[in-house]
């Protein structure tokens, strides 16, 4: 009996050293179940029945203006225009800023605006570069502004504030706003309001004329990306991964989506502007990804992943040669052009260097700066993503045109170029026109020397 006993005491203790083994075990599989799914990087989605609206393509243009930053309000960042694609040959003029432009300028019936870090707002000619008036409007800025009905808009890092200018009266101050926090939120100006984002996630809508808020959108992260609208709607991304779709009227939110975010713990956030196109909202997310979102609903049509954050606000075209594409750099040293509808890869560069600017498509060409050893802008065919050309300047968002003109921003210099073919056309017309006065010329003394001799 007590054999009997001491071997089922034996077999208990067995039984419970077993149990608690499994248990523990069990424990450490489900922690790292939890774990893994947790810092597992989220797989790309494709949904290729969601809505997509191709557009029909712009029709050419021959001059006209480059108002905000990313070219119109929905931030596409391409100028359908003809007989402007590189090669370029010597640049027209160049003007030395001195101090970095981190953000392209605008250009507004042939007058160049932009600001330098230091705050400081230039207004050139694009005729010869030359500077028609400056002023100091903050100490801080990393932004572009925005131009309406004679009137210019900016934000500033320092101090935390907005300012109307009047871009007719030398740039004087039409008023100032203070706001909440930094902002390197370049302005949108829709109707009767200049609309921004702040560091301290709010979105603010601001009377034009009074610099008034006029609504306000609490958001769940830093909003440092300038933000985009259509019809009727205003878009958002944040540092939390938040994207938000508002009414532009009175900023109620009509959905919010969120980024997928990364592995290893990696949040989603967001530094990329929105760009709106074919019913879709485009934007690259600190997680490696482009994005496209449905731009009515929020639901995620696509993502791509890269191999580092996408900083860059994408360039979005459909020209004549291309079909609908997605156009932007990473940190991973890449250039990527994307199909719109898909997301599918369409043709990728290896840069040498990390892309942080947004590139722009100008006519056929697409416009990349690459900060690095490589550092400076290349430009390529957007038909195959052959280099087409290359300069030496460039850091950040490189090209901006106005249909005349291509006019690129290097480290702290903007630089006015023609395309070469474009210079003989000129060149051939001015040689015409000579040849014209000559001949009305030759005309006008041989009228007078027979008016003599018959005078005579």
């Amino acid at each position: 009996m007590a054999r009997a006993l001491d071997t089922w005491r034996s077999w208990s203790v067995r039984r419970r050293l077993l149990l608690a083994a499994g248990g523990a075990l069990a424990v450490v599989v489900a922690a790292a179940v939890v774990l893994y799914l947790v810092t597992k990087r989220p797989a790309d989605v494709s949904n290729p029945n969601a809505a997509f609206h191709r557009e029909k393509k712009r029709r050419p243009i021959e001059t006209l203006n480059w108002p905000m930053y990313g070219y119109d309000p929905t931030r596409t960042r391409y100028l359908a225009v003809k007989d402007l694609d590189p090669p370029f040959g010597a640049s027209e003029w160049s003007f030395q800023a001195g101090k970095l432009l981190e953000f392209q300028p605008i250009v507004v019936n042939g007058t160049i605006y932009f600001m330098d870090k230091d705050a400081t707002f230039y207004a050139l000619s694009t005729h010869k570069g030359h500077v028609k008036w400056k002023r100091d409007v903050g100490a801080l800025n990393a932004s572009s502004p925005a131009y309406s009905e004679g009137k210019l808009y900016l934000v500033n890092l320092d101090p935390h504030q907005a300012v109307a200018l009047d871009a007719k009266n030398r740039g004087e101050v039409l008023w100032r706003q203070p706001l909440p926090e930094r902002s390197e939120s370049s302005p949108i100006v829709h109707g009767k309001k200049v609309i921004i984002g702040c560091t301290s996630g709010d979105i603010l809508a601001l009377n034009k004329k009074t610099g008034a808020v006029k609504w306000r959108v609490r958001t769940g992260g830093a909003v440092k990306a300038a933000l985009a609208y259509h019809d009727g709607t205003v878009f958002a991304d944040n540092y939390a991964g938040e994207v938000w779709a508002l009414d532009a009227g009175n900023g109620h939110v009509k959905w919010t989506a969120h980024t997928q975010g990364g592995g290893f713990l990696h949040g989603g956030g967001a530094y990329s502007t929105p760009a709106v196109a074919y019913g879709r909202v485009y934007l690259g997310g600190l997680d490696g990804r482009m994005y496209s979102f449905v731009e009515k609903t929020g639901e995620l049509a696509w993502s791509h992943s890269t191999g580092a954050e996408v900083y860059p606000s994408p360039a979005v075209a459909d020209t004549p040669h291309s079909p609908p594409t997605v156009y932007f750099g990473s940190q991973d040293k890449n250039f990527y052009a994307l199909d719109a509808r898909t997301g599918e890869l369409r043709w990728e560069h290896p840069m040498g260097g990390v892309v942080l600017g947004s590139s722009s498509v100008v006519g056929e060409t697409v416009y990349v700066s690459v900060i690095g050893p490589n550092i400076g802008t290349f430009a390529y065919d957007v038909s195959n993503g052959h280099k087409v050309w290359y300069n030496d300047q460039g850091e950040y968002n490189p090209v901006i045109s106005d249909g005349h003109k291509a006019y690129l921003t290097g480290t702290s210099t903007i630089r006015a170029f023609k395309p070469e073919k474009k210079r003989a056309k000129a060149a051939r017309h001015a040689g015409d026109n000579d040849k014209g006065k000559e001949r009305q010329a030759k005309g006008k003394e041989g009228s007078r020397s027979r008016e003599g001799s018959q005078g005579g």
